[in-house]
């Protein structure tokens, strides 16, 4: 009886080690898990916070039917921008702005902006000014007028301005 009661503690405390070995490892994919997904907010967090353009100066030219829009906007981000596909525009008047969307041909009525840097390398560095216009495919005329840009998983900027005297 002896040697049978041995057997079975041994037989016990192997099985119980193999439960505790599960469960402690269960608990440690949890923890890395929980991690994993925490780090992945945070750079995503990181990255909206480095994508940031600040609209410096807006005016409406309205030398020509339908008007269009001057942007004066500023990099304010911690990386500089290459692909202004992915920045959405939106001009008008104030609650009723439009969509423009980027686009190189981007001519009076097109309902698309283009943007140039001011040294011209296609690059929008990080302090640098651009100049964005912005061409609606509707002629706007306001008392007010607005004009909001965002950036793709960034902070966006808006701007309202009364019309030139």
């Amino acid at each position: 009886m002896g040697f049978s009661s041995t057997i079975t503690e041994v037989v016990l405390l192997i099985a119980s080690v193999v439960l505790a070995s599960g469960v402690s490892a269960q608990a440690m994919y949890a923890g890395l898990s929980l991690q994993s997904s925490i780090v992945q907010t945070v750079d995503m967090s990181k990255r909206n916070l480095n994508t940031r353009i600040d609209i410096g100066y807006a005016t409406v030219n309205e030398t020509t039917n339908p008007r269009y829009f001057v942007i004066y906007a500023k990099n304010t981000g911690l990386m500089p921008l290459t692909d202004f596909s992915v920045i959405d525009v939106y001009v008008g008047e104030y609650g009723k702005a439009v969509f423009c969307y980027y686009g190189e041909d981007a001519t009076v009525g097109s309902g698309k902006f283009s943007l140039s840097d001011v040294d011209g390398d296609g690059v929008w560095e990080i302090g640098e000014t651009a100049i964005i216009k912005a061409y609606p495919s509707i002629d706007i005329n306001a008392t007010i007028y607005e004009v909001k840009i965002v950036p793709f998983r960034g902070i966006p900027s808006s701007y309202v301005f009364p019309p030139p005297p």
